[in-house]
């Protein structure tokens, strides 16, 4: 298959997942989902969790933190040297305007990396929660038409590899 084949390909599936045309409950829990993976709400909740936590959740804050950081900075140097155009769209105007680049998708990595780590170093109720948020979030992203399937493969990949590499690093 031709590159140019993949990429007509990765636009036809992520145009049949796109919900923002389609007004209803699926599109607004899309929308929340979407957003529920941004890097303020975390690094809010992590500050939080310093904040107001004994030792051992204030050194997890600490690496979750710095988890997320250096999966940031990796998903800003591929993009910045891949420079994929977000899917056209309107809803998403800040991330449009702020990082117009999709690929990888900087929220799958991160969902995958907070799930991957959650699941090795979090409390076992929570594990459950992130393993099923993050694959929503996941697909969120391309429903709200702000990156294409293969954006959110490549980031949740990402973010999978490097939760890994610091679980098995800090073991």
């Amino acid at each position: 298959m031709k590159r140019n084949d993949l990429l007509e390909a990765d636009a036809r599936w992520s145009a049949w997942l796109n919900l923002t045309d389609r007004p209803g409950p699926l599109r607004r829990a899309a929308g929340i989902l979407a957003h529920s993976g941004d890097s303020w709400f975390w690094g809010l909740g992590l500050l939080l969790v310093w904040l107001l936590g004994e030792r051992y959740w204030k050194s997890w804050a600490v690496l979750l933190v710095a988890a997320i950081g250096l999966t940031a900075g990796l998903v800003m140097l591929i993009k910045l040297l891949v420079r994929r155009r977000r899917p056209e769209g309107e809803w998403g105007a800040i991330y449009r305007r702020t990082d117009p680049h999709s690929f990888p998708s900087g929220h799958a990595a991160r969902a995958a990396l907070l799930a991957a780590l959650v699941a090795g170093w979090g409390p076992g109720w929570l594990a459950p929660v992130m393993i099923v948020w993050a694959p929503l979030v996941i697909l969120a992203r391309v429903a709200m038409g702000l990156h294409y399937l293969s954006d959110v493969i490549a980031g949740a990949a990402l973010g999978l590899l490097v939760g890994l590499g610091m679980l098995l690093a800090l073991a």
